[in-house]
């Protein structure tokens, strides 16, 4: 069994957001997505809440939002990966040669992937942990070596089309009766769950919400998973992308909360001295955040090769910023120490609305780059701003 040691135990409230600041960034990413769908649906005329362009908008969030689940970890635990993108595009490109050069059974195809995800996602954790090569230069290394690695392997040409069986990881849909079934069930024990952490905080004493004030807030997000899912069952059904995306999410939430190494990863963000005095070991830590950060890459690349049905030289294009963008608009801090995997996969969501409304609307390109470069600055200023101020 794993030990806690002093630091992990200080973690929920030393190193993690307090849970009144917790629900404010909620309720303003709420508002800020609610202001966002506002805004294209009148400026498509109602086109932008149709059931096909929901659908498209939540298969996009899907790669940002599992790139976001591994970085969320990394930047927790006060490092950076730049090399996301280029390892995305890498390892979605070796997929798509063994499918398609190859004829590789999917299973042995995706099992490689996933390894070399690992492996890759070790490799950077290995010199930022062992060596102490600053997180920023290892990753850029990454970032430039990989994306060679993947021209040289494609030769510089798209590697297509991808076979039915690999399509079907990022073109299937689930049917509609089973989509609400497996919505309902997943839903009732996310429920439970929230339930029974909250006696779990009760009986330590720790800081609850109202039980009026709980039911209400799970009874919006039935209604909106549920409500999502008939809207998607008016087009074809649930993508199954979005499906890997939520059970990822919350497999990393339980790990952020409910683990000793999720609390961690916190006291090592919040302060990686204290953590080391306290018996973390801090370079076996990072090294499994950076590998496991690998993991989520190899998934996102799977998934963005079969919804492309092709390996491309230029696949996952500063996706990397994108992830980080996801994280901090979540509400996680670049100092450390901060941040929840929710809030990550909320921001991904965020940024996805921007590039889906701002594409149906046929903004040039360098506006769409400008904008979400705003909003990433106006995030870091305000994470900054609120940290002056207490």
């Amino acid at each position: 069994m794993l030990k806690v040691t002093q630091a992990e135990a200080m973690a929920p409230t030393g190193a993690r957001v307090n849970l009144k600041k917790l629900n404010l960034q909620i309720l303003v990413m709420l508002a800020a997505i609610v202001v966002i769908v506002l805004f294209f649906t009148l400026a498509t005329d109602g086109a932008y809440l149709s059931a096909r362009n929901i659908s498209n908008l939540l298969r996009q969030t899907a790669i940002t939002g599992i790139l976001a689940v591994g970085m969320v970890f990394v930047i927790i635990a006060a490092e950076i990966d730049l090399s996301v993108g280029s390892m995305m595009g890498l390892l979605g490109g070796m997929a798509a040669i063994l499918d398609v050069w190859y004829g590789w059974p999917l299973p042995l195809t995706i099992a490689l992937t996933l390894s070399c995800g690992l492996l890759l996602g070790a490799w950077n954790g290995w010199w930022v942990a062992y060596r102490k090569v600053p997180s920023f230069i290892v990753t850029l290394a990454g970032m430039l070596a990989f994306r060679g690695i993947l021209i040289g392997i494609t030769n510089g040409t798209t590697v297509a089309p991808t076979s039915q069986a690999m399509s079907q990881i990022g073109q299937s849909y689930l049917p509609g009766i089973a989509g609400f079934t497996l919505g309902s069930l997943g839903l009732a024990l996310f429920i439970l769950w929230q339930w029974w952490m909250r006696r779990q905080r009760s009986a330590l004493g720790l800081p609850v919400n109202g039980a009026t004030s709980e039911a209400g807030r799970h009874g919006v997000t039935a209604l909106l998973v549920l409500g999502s899912i008939y809207l998607l069952n008016d087009y074809r059904g649930v993508p199954t992308p979005v499906l890997i995306l939520v059970a990822l999410m919350l497999i990393g939430m339980f790990m952020a909360t409910r683990t000793a190494f999720g609390r961690r990863i916190y006291a090592i963000g919040g302060n990686i001295d204290a953590a080391r005095l306290s018996g973390v070991n801090v370079e076996r830590s990072k090294l499994i955040v950076f590998a496991l950060n690998g993991l989520m890459v190899a998934v996102a690349g799977l998934i963005l090769s079969s919804r492309l049905g092709a390996g491309s030289p230029s696949a996952g294009n500063i996706a990397e910023l994108d992830a980080i963008a996801a994280c901090v608009i979540g509400g996680t801090s670049l100092a450390g120490g901060v941040g929840t995997v929710a809030g990550a996969v909320m921001g991904a969501f965020i940024m996805s609305s921007l590039d889906n409304g701002m594409s149906m609307l046929d903004v040039p390109t360098f506006w769409q780059y400008i904008v979400k470069g705003a909003i990433l600055l106006l995030a870091v200023w305000l994470d900054s701003a609120t940290k002056r101020r207490a």
